[in-house]
């Protein structure tokens, strides 16, 4: 790992982490926080993802809305109106609409097919984001002088990586730039997140191989054809089953490839003093173990 102590971390004159772990335990607060309070540079994955990667992806998706109104329609015939997205840090619903949800049509489902389309899309835009971080680090340095950088992951960054493999090239990538810190949930923390998520189902990024199976057995249980799908009951559905799986698959990253922290110690810090207290005593416990 790049610090292989809490006292290599805590002497470091440059700190360098990524935060990753399901949405919603506290990756892009601490990020916030360390950019306000701390001098840290913040680059946030899914932002990245909605500009560089998938902004066209977005508009052109808008505009073929806007066609579909005659004023709007004519004005951008004749390009008297711009229409693009307002994605920032703190609000992707651009993107979240974009990847949109599988199902029912008069319900704002996509085909299938579409969906998977999109979802692939979002696969290779998050692998070509997260192995934009040593770039970025290198320009948070030269360009602006920052020494210390905080890359804030997306909750699906274990969907595009093999946890398992001592040779994953976004996994090793990453660890050879910046130390991961895995924001562990508890089981309490879990079902917050699915009350959470079952008020306001949105879109979200999966394994190919998950997504499928999760499709296939939605349509036998329920017994309805694809295009007559709830679009926001299956993704209410398949939400706790991707809990269920991205859980090991975190807890692999962690051992393998950084440290884990809890989300409750995570909801307790409020500058960066206690968030490099924090990963020291990671670094210690994994060296205890």
């Amino acid at each position: 790992m790049l610090y292989d102590s809490a006292r290599a971390w805590r002497q470091a004159t440059s700190r360098r982490i990524m935060l990753f772990g399901m949405s919603g335990l506290g990756k892009t607060h601490v990020s916030n926080l360390l950019r306000a309070q701390g001098g840290w540079f913040h680059y946030s994955v899914d932002y990245r993802i909605g500009t560089r990667y998938m902004g066209e992806h977005i508009a052109d998706n808008f505009k073929r809305e806007a066609m579909k109104v005659p004023l709007l329609r004519e004005l951008l015939m004749s390009d008297s109106v711009h229409i693009a997205s307002n994605i920032t840090f703190n609000n992707l619903a651009p993107l979240s609409t974009y990847l949109g949800k599988p199902g029912d049509p008069d319900k704002g489902g996509l085909p299938w097919s579409e969906y998977l389309r999109r979802q692939e899309q979002h696969r290779r835009a998050e692998a070509a984001a997260m192995l934009d971080t040593a770039p970025f680090i290198d320009r948070a340095k030269a360009l602006y002088g920052y020494d210390n950088f905080v890359c804030d992951s997306s909750g699906s960054i274990c969907e595009i990586v093999d946890p398992s493999d001592p040779d994953d090239p976004v996994l090793s990538a990453l660890a050879a730039s910046l130390l991961p810190v895995w924001i562990e949930g508890t089981e309490d923390h879990t079902q917050e997140l699915i009350r959470r998520f079952d008020r306001a189902p949105k879109p979200m990024c999966y394994q190919p191989e998950f997504l499928e199976a999760a499709w296939s057995t939605y349509l036998d249980e329920h017994g309805v054809e694809p295009d007559k799908v709830d679009p926001d009951d299956f993704v209410r559905w398949t939400y706790a089953r991707a809990l269920a799986h991205r859980q090991p698959r975190y807890r692999q990253m962690a051992e393998r490839w950084g440290v884990k922290v809890s989300a409750s110690a995570i909801a307790k810090v409020s500058n960066e003093a206690d968030v490099v207290d924090l990963i020291a005593e990671a670094l210690s416990e994994q060296d205890r173990d």
